[in-house]
């Protein structure tokens, strides 16, 4: 582990990783592998704020509680469904079909673990309407990675940008880490100035 590093983030994502350099804050990285999914009673709202929640208290405890800990957690809504990563390409494929021509909604949350009784939890929710998208341009895009490790299937700065008609609310949060609340919650921690 890097002694210089400020908070842990406890994610993969080279997306996140990208994002949280915008901030200038120093970190390592820590994948956390917790159970993503979906409990019965949850609505997508307490859902996606366990998940945040629960990557950043595993992180801290994986780190020994040596730093803070950031957790974040990405879903899309369509239709009271969450649309998480697609398993397979069929799946990605199903899902731009119904995300084509409609309104959408992501929920992006992160979670910052200070200390076992301190945890620190943003929620950002943004709409983004898609125009049409064509069912060979689907089918070919599905056949990449890009779409099978992203909640919807699709990744706001990659292919599928060029169909988004309409975005209200956070980019960054789309992409999976919201930056105002990221910001907001490393200051709330005094980790920015």
């Amino acid at each position: 582990m890097n002694s210089s590093s400020l908070i842990l983030l406890a994610s993969a994502s080279p997306r996140r990783q990208e994002l949280l350099r915008q901030l200038d804050v120093r970190f390592t990285v820590a994948p956390a592998n917790i159970d993503e999914s979906i409990i019965e009673t949850e609505t997508p709202r307490e859902h996606v704020v366990r998940l945040a929640r629960e990557k950043a208290l595993a992180g801290f405890e994986q780190n020994l509680g040596l730093m803070p800990a950031l957790g974040s957690d990405t879903i899309v809504l369509l239709d009271g469904d969450i649309l998480g990563k697609p398993a397979t390409r069929p799946e990605a494929e199903a899902m731009l079909q119904r995300l084509s021509g409609q309104t959408h909604h992501v929920y992006s949350a992160v979670a910052l673990v200070v200390n076992p009784e301190k945890v620190l939890e943003a929620l950002n929710i943004t709409a983004v309407t898609f125009g049409d998208m064509p069912g060979d341009w689907i089918r070919e895009y599905c056949r990449g990675e890009e779409p099978m490790d992203k909640a919807g299937g699709y990744a706001v700065q990659g292919g599928a940008g060029q169909f988004i008609r309409r975005i209200d609310g956070s980019y960054s949060g789309v992409m999976g880490l919201p930056l105002f609340e990221t910001a907001q919650l490393l200051r709330e921690a005094e980790l920015l100035a």
